[in-house]
């Protein structure tokens, strides 16, 4: 085998469909082995949705996502989604074009060292080598799946693709791991003292897929839970036990619930996401992971580092007869949020055209939301119930996710009903992506809430008593036309023809632009501020 050929039939032994990015020169003999083997090269718009596609491939499948530049300035952009897939916690592989060792030290075109690029944005990088190639690949293959997964980068130097190689030696790769010097009696005698703890689950208890393990722990112990803007999901909002979604809109209700609380049980919990110490005052915490997280000084914490079988096994020295159980408490609070909400709903703001949006949309549909004022109404009030996914970025928290991240999940979930929601500002950094639903027959529903603003700026700056600057992105209507590249854009600007222009959406098996004008007014009343 070529090298090219030899990376080609390693990614096919892991699964891998995909290959996301933009080629270069150098490229060609990758793309012309991923052809041959099976693996389809999907062509983005820019480098950076490739990262981000990457990131929700890995996510979604488990298995590794693929993405690629070439030199230089392809490098560079795809930074950013890689740089997500490392703070959102995905296994992403990231390749990148580099000069041949004769020129890498060399003043030429496009030549900058990649791996002084990636090494602050990946678990690890590296540069290929004819005699390397086993031991990186079968490396960066395991080593972006440990704990917690992450993108690894490898340079593929541009002069060794077509060079035939036998007898590869592999990696002796050993799993990440570290001495776990579990407090066990302090972590026992905190759950066996509590009497009103609060669970709150994380971004890693939600990558594990520990939902199940949670509602039979909760079928014995009632114990309220909130969970972080990425568990979303983990829990149906309708469970008697789950109160809220820290840090996203209204959330400063959840006090109320805190008021008595006397221990909070991180479940899976990752501070990327929120930090305990922007929470949690004066309260005890035992935090359950796989992997000892840095924790503040102003915390008493213990932590409890293991695999999840072992969390609820210790989980089991809660006293279970001496809880209290105020069930009043959290539907008190569920209640209040949803009240002011839904005092929204009686004009076209971004309220009413969630709430528009939730209605006719099938309940099993994959929702992706871009960053920006809207991500807060949609962490707290989507309803993912028992069958739906919301893909969102939080530890990353990179504007552009929503379109390519819709756009891997309609490849990954070909027959799901998937739907974007981004601001405009999120639309018009990857808009260039329309094309990409074009081409690859992509069916999504990209729904951009348009109000002419970086609204989650202006809302801070009012905070701080100051006048909107640097804000606008338009005076007029972002579309002006129909159709966007080529894509039917929907007008809506009221409850009704936000539902007409949905359902005319899930009629037809193509990709279809919602344009949603919507009075941004009611965020810098449902926003909390931070």
């Amino acid at each position: 085998m070529t090298v090219a050929e030899y990376i080609a039939d390693q990614f096919v032994k892991e699964g891998i469909k995909y290959v996301f990015g933009i080629p270069g020169g150098p490229s060609i003999p990758y793309m012309e082995a991923f052809r041959k083997a099976g693996i389809e090269f999907i062509l983005t718009a820019n480098e950076g949705s490739a990262g981000v596609m990457a990131d929700v491939t890995g996510r979604l499948s488990g298995k590794p996502g693929i993405c690629h530049a070439t030199f230089g300035p392809g490098a560079t952009n795809i930074t950013t989604g890689v740089g997500g897939a490392l703070l959102d916690r995905s296994p992403v592989i990231v390749l990148t074009s580099e000069m041949s060792d004769a020129m890498k030290e060399r003043t030429t075109q496009m030549n900058i060292n990649h791996q002084d690029l990636f090494r602050p944005v990946t678990k690890a990088t590296y540069r290929l080598s004819v005699s390397n190639t086993g031991e990186v690949i079968e490396k960066a293959l395991k080593e972006c799946k440990g704990s917690y997964p992450g993108p690894v980068h490898i340079g593929l130097p541009a002069d060794i693709a077509t060079i035939e190689t036998e007898n590869l030696p592999l990696a002796s790769y050993t799993p990440e791991t570290e001495a776990h010097n579990n407090n066990y009696n302090a972590i026992a005698r905190l759950l066996e003292d509590s009497r009103s703890p609060v669970i709150a689950a994380g971004l890693t208890a939600k990558r594990l897929n520990l939902g199940k393990e949670l509602l039979d722990l909760l079928s014995t112990h009632k114990i309220p839970v909130v969970l972080t803007p990425m568990a979303k999901g983990l829990l149906p909002e309708d469970h008697e036990c789950y109160a809220g979604v820290l840090f996203h809109s209204l959330s400063d209700y959840l006090e109320g619930l805190f008021e008595n609380t006397d221990l909070i049980i991180g479940l899976g919990y990752d501070p990327v996401e929120f930090n305990y110490e922007s929470w949690v005052s004066g309260i005890p915490v035992v935090h359950f992971d796989t992997k000892t997280v840095d924790m503040p000084a102003s915390l008493t914490t213990e932590q409890y580092i293991g695999n999840p079988e072992e969390w609820f096994s210790v989980l089991k020295k809660i006293n279970n007869a001496s809880l209290v159980f105020n069930k009043s408490v959290i539907e008190g609070v569920r209640n209040e949020m949803w009240a002011v909400f839904n005092g929204f709903t009686n004009h076209f703001g971004p309220a009413a055209a969630l709430k528009a949006i939730q209605e006719e949309l099938p309940e099993d549909s994959i929702l992706t939301a871009d960053v920006g004022s809207h991500l807060h109404l949609i962490g707290q009030f989507w309803k993912t119930g028992q069958k739906g996914q919301l893909l969102m970025t939080n530890g990353w928290s990179g504007m552009g996710f929503g379109i390519p991240a819709a756009l891997a999940a309609q490849l990954h979930s070909r027959n799901s009903t998937v739907a974007c929601i981004t601001g405009d500002g999120g639309f018009l950094m990857k808009c260039g992506d329309i094309i990409t639903a074009r081409n690859y027959k992509l069916p999504v529903i990209i729904i951009v809430f348009s109000d002419g603003e970086l609204n989650l700026i202006k809302v801070k700056q009012s905070w701080k008593e100051l006048s909107p600057y640097g804000t606008t992105l338009y005076s007029e209507d972002l579309f002006s036309s129909d159709t966007f590249l080529g894509v039917k854009v929907l007008r809506a600007d009221s409850h009704e023809t936000m539902k007409k222009a949905l359902i005319q959406a899930l009629s037809v098996n193509e990709p279809v632009i919602i344009n949603a004008v919507i009075d941004p007014e009611d965020y810098k009343w449902l926003i909390v501020r931070r």
